[in-house]
């Protein structure tokens, strides 16, 4: 980690940068907007469709964030999305972010389960683990509600995220920016750019970054661990060669994350909640922890525009992500037994060495045409591959558990997707896509190894081995009416799907699917200061994919346990008039899951239980008898009933072409249950309403100076859950940037 930050230091210096993206990004942008804005709001365009395509043109309801917006809102993780985009909740699972549109995404960290929503980097499909990743230099942020099932296909239910990377400028000359920030908890972070076009059809771009903060959290355990700090560097370096009607895009991108181990707590009420000290800065662990994430992607994307108008495009991609975790499970200093039903279980002292790998081939080939007839289509053909290793090393109370599965998933998409014009103000959108998957595994659960008694390896107690196979078609049907030139009424009908996969050699999961019905509204007023979006949703989710105890194994495992039905509402609205602007959203879901029968994985010691033990046999420490309770019959897990946002700004002129500008933003994230037992005690993230503000002076140099603050009013709230242990949201937090563009 630590040559790759110092070589991420040395990146910025030589660039003459350090920076956030966002931030520098508007500036970049502000004298463009500038003279935007004197008539009314900047024109926002999207790409998740194949084309550059205005947003309020566009049939479907989506939140696009620009370069100077990112920076108003402040937005630097993936995280920091649901604070700015309706229906979205994003929750700290520690291996993975789970991310949740309309409340459909994912419910499960188990590496069996593929995402709800489909987040894509510089249009490569990103797997659910390593997603905390920092932004930086980035170029637009769109977030897509409701499934996506013709051109984006599998794992898009709940909908996609796309996050898009700056490309290099051959227009613009040499340039770019450089920025420093310093903060509160030892906060320093630097980023930089630099965009060298070296002849009239060839450029270059190259970002990097670093980040260093301290803990928000104080162990008071033996080892002083230091969870929850960032040590965080990364670098981008991309190529654009566009000679005549050909392109070639080439992106090659590293990040190295620290975080110093997990910083969560026991959930308040389950098994080892009665060691919880202190208040929630406290940790209390008696085990060394540590988190380490790697990633690396490179991507290649070929664009040639025959004469007749179509484009042929190739997309090719490759990801290699792994994570490194030492974890106390329990989060306490809790060595002891505690009884159940079946008996006094040991627990306490639980650690685990956790290591997750995943590599990740993907493939595109489109087919686009122009749009200037009646009629215009994309066709498409899709491939990826992950391959998967797990290596978890689980030692309790000096006994020894290993879970070994190795993996491999096989994703194909033809697609096809056209607009008609029935008349020149009424469109015909359909599209269809066939999606097929394949799931192989190998690998088993091995408990007792190096213990007198047992194999040197361990005794198998579960296999692990297995195989899983579906497909499905999805797809489109839409009418998109353009009123006049300043409104767009839709109506649609869309079809989207997950795959399923299996736990073990003897238990397997079926594919969710959703049947989406959607009515919207977009419209630009007053002369274009104003922008809206307004529209309705009504979901029929079967076969939601949830954890529970698989007794086959005595591990959580994935069930399909019910059918959810969801309908809700959506608002946003932007407005600029001079120097004064503001936006805003909300978000009202209603869900419905039906009542289940399940085996709760919060069991006190699941997942350290073994088997379930054949019938008449007690429990042991090779087995366990486990029970089913009812459940359901609530919300929809991870689903919110009220989301909103809003935000206001206003920028002074100084004169000399120098600004002031003071924001503030306010957002809301109604409660989420997280389990079918539906607890209030266990089960439930509370609301949450959070204040950032920042002031920021710019001069016609390209200088910038600006004061910020995250969660000013410093509250204390519950941002995630994993096993029976939760996590917090980041403090108060304020500081101040220098930046220049030049």
């Amino acid at each position: 980690m630590k040559n790759i930050l110092l070589g991420g230091a040395a990146l910025t210096l030589l660039l003459s940068s350090p920076a956030f993206a966002q931030q520098e990004a508007a500036t970049r942008e502000a004298a463009d907007r500038a003279s935007a804005e004197e008539n009314g709001l900047a024109e926002i365009v999207v790409t998740a469709q194949r084309r550059t395509e205005k947003l309020q043109d566009v049939a479907v309801s989506a939140t696009a964030f620009d370069p100077a917006a990112l920076a108003a809102k402040s937005i630097v993780s993936i995280a920091d999305l649901q604070t700015a985009s309706p229906a979205l909740s994003i929750t700290d699972g520690g291996i993975i972010q789970a991310v949740n549109i309309r409340g459909i995404g994912l419910a499960s960290n188990s590496p069996n389960v593929t995402a709800g929503v489909a987040t894509y980097v510089d249009g490569i499909f990103q797997p659910p683990i390593v997603q905390a990743n920092s932004f930086y230099d980035l170029a637009s942020i769109e977030v897509l509600r409701g499934p996506q099932g013709t051109l984006v296909g599998s794992n898009s239910t709940g909908g996609a995220i796309f996050i898009n990377s700056a490309n290099p400028d051959l227009n613009s000359g040499l340039g770019g920016y450089f920025e420093v920030t310093g903060g509160n908890y030892d906060y320093v972070g630097s980023e930089a750019a630099i965009n060298v076009p070296i002849s009239s059809d060839f450029g270059m771009r190259v970002a990097g970054f670093y980040r260093n903060r301290d803990s928000y959290f104080h162990d008071v355990g033996p080892f002083r661990n230091k969870a929850g700090r960032l040590r965080e560097g990364g670098g981008r370096v991309s190529f654009l060669w566009k000679p005549g009607s050909f392109q070639a895009l080439a992106k090659i991108s590293f990040n190295d994350r620290d975080g110093g181990g997990y910083p969560y707590r026991p959930i308040r009420g389950t098994a080892y909640s009665d060691f919880r000290v202190g208040d929630i800065r406290t940790l209390s662990f008696d085990t060394p922890v540590a988190n380490r994430d790697l990633a690396f992607q490179a991507s290649l994307e070929l664009r040639q525009e025959l004469s007749n108008g179509i484009t042929l495009r190739s997309l090719t991609g490759y990801q290699n992500k792994r994570i490194k975790n030492l974890n106390d499970l329990d989060a306490s200093q809790a060595p002891g037994i505690i009884v159940t039903p079946g008996g006094p279980v040991p627990f306490g002292g639980v650690s685990e060495n956790y290591f997750a790998g995943e590599k990740v081939y993907t493939q595109e080939i489109n087919i686009i045409s122009p749009t200037d007839g009646a009629f215009n289509w994309i066709l498409g053909g899709y491939f990826q591959r992950n391959d998967i290793t797990v290596r978890i090393f689980q030692e309790q109370n000096g006994f020894p558990t290993d879970i070994l599965p190795i993996n491999q998933r096989t994703t194909t998409g033809f697609f096809a997707q056209g607009n008609y014009k029935l008349t020149p103000q009424l469109e015909l959108q359909t599209g269809v896509r066939y999606s097929t998957y394949k799931a192989t595994g190998t690998g088993a659960v091995l408990i007792g190894r190096g213990i007198p008694g047992f194999p040197a390896d361990g005794a198998p107690v579960a296999d692990l081995t297995g195989s899983h196979k579906d497909s499905l078609v999805t797809g489109k049907v839409a009418l998109n009416w353009k009123v006049n030139p300043d409104n767009l009424l839709y109506a649609l009908a869309a079809r989207g799907y997950k795959p399923g996969g299996f736990n073990s050699a003897v238990s397997e999961f079926n594919k969710e699917k959703v049947m989406s019905y959607e009515a919207g509204w977009k419209s630009t007023l007053l002369g274009g200061k104003i922008r809206t979006q307004i529209s309705g949703f009504y979901n029929e989710y079967a076969n939601f994919q949830f954890n529970t105890i698989e007794p086959s194994t005595g591990f959580a495992g994935v069930s399909n346990i019910s059918s959810v039905k969801i309908k809700g509402a959506e608002a946003q609205v932007q407005g600029r008039f001079g120097g004064f602007g503001f936006d805003g959203n909300i978000a009202y879901v209603h869900s419905k899951l039906d009542p289940v029968i399940f085996v709760d994985s919060r069991l006190p010691g699941a997942g350290n239980l073994g088997p379930q033990c054949p019938p008449g046999v007690p429990n042991s420490q090779t087995c366990f008898n486990y029970t089913s309770q009812p459940g359901g019959g609530g919300a929809n897990l991870y689903a919110p009933k009220w989301t909103w946002s809003l935000g206001v700004d206003y920028r002074f002129e100084l004169g000399g072409g120098t600004t002031l500008t003071p924001r503030l933003n306010w957002s809301y994230l109604g409660s989420q249950f997280t389990s079918l037992a539906y607890s209030p005690a266990t089960d439930l993230l509370p609301s949450r309403r959070l204040l950032s503000g920042m002031v920021t002076l710019r001069t016609e140099s390209g200088l910038k100076v600006e004061a910020f603050g995250t969660n000013l009013t410093n509250r204390k709230y519950i941002s995630g859950q994993f096993g029976l242990n939760e996590f917090y949201g980041a403090p108060r937090e304020y500081g101040l940037r220098f930046g220049m563009d030049f």
